[in-house]
């Protein structure tokens, strides 16, 4: 199956799950995840309708976003991010950083967005499962942790992100349940300097569960582009 094909039936399987959850899919942002795939696999998603893409590691991504010569509407930051490596990040201007994980990189970022006058959009990482291996905030310190961040004047807090678990994709319901309860407590309260705009959850194995849970972002890498290529990270 092509890389246009997937995409095709990738989109209307989020339409259907949509429709059955009464939603509509022009409120749904999908991330291509294009970790260890080449500039030219990346190009063909986006002449085949992909309008965000989203990359795990800063060093790949300098290697690959500037050599991009299709359209799109936004490049994501989706892994974690190292506070050294933040400035080459940034020169690639992100739409969207996905996965702030501590005030200590807040304030880093924060740093750097000031020496150059700029803002930036971010969502707060939350480590739903609990698990060692994810980065994080708690669903208890993610709060405390936001009201900090907010007093950031460079960013600006759009959402929240989390991983599910590489289970069968069942056993995430839960946690993406959870998380939407959360972003929309963290809504009502109208807290400053903090906007709920996106709940990014969800990627190729569990994506349509975390759209029946309130899911508005959606990260999907292997089921547009097939198994990771370690070798075609270029």
């Amino acid at each position: 199956m092509t890389i246009e094909q997937r995409i095709i039936g990738i989109q209307t399987k989020i339409t259907k799950t949509l429709e059955s959850c009464g939603r509509g899919s022009d409120e749904i942002t999908l991330v291509a995840v294009t970790k260890t795939h080449s500039v030219e696999e990346i190009e063909i998603a986006l002449k085949s309708g992909i309008k965000h893409f989203g990359e795990n590691k800063v060093q790949e991504a300098m290697r690959k976003v500037p050599l991009l010569n299709s359209k799109y509407d936004g490049f994501h930051f989706i892994g974690h991010l190292q506070s050294n490596k933040i400035n080459q990040l940034l020169s690639l201007k992100p739409c969207l950083i996905h996965s702030l994980d501590s005030v200590y990189l807040a304030q880093k970022l924060h740093q750097a967005l000031g020496r150059t006058n700029r803002f930036q959009d971010i969502l707060i990482q939350i480590n739903s499962s609990e698990e060692d291996s994810k980065s994080g905030f708690s669903f208890e310190n993610v709060e405390e942790a936001i009201g900090k961040i907010a007093q950031f004047s460079t960013l600006c807090i759009r959402g929240l992100m989390t991983i599910g678990k590489l289970d069968a994709p069942e056993v995430s319901r839960p946690l993406f349940h959870q998380m939407k309860e959360l972003f929309d407590n963290l809504k009502a309260k109208d807290l400053p300097g903090v906007n709920m705009d996106f709940l990014s959850m969800g990627m190729s194995h569990d994506y349509t569960i975390a759209l029946e849970e309130g899911a508005n972002l959606i990260r999907i890498g292997s089921a547009i582009f097939g198994v990771r290529n370690p070798g075609g990270n270029n």
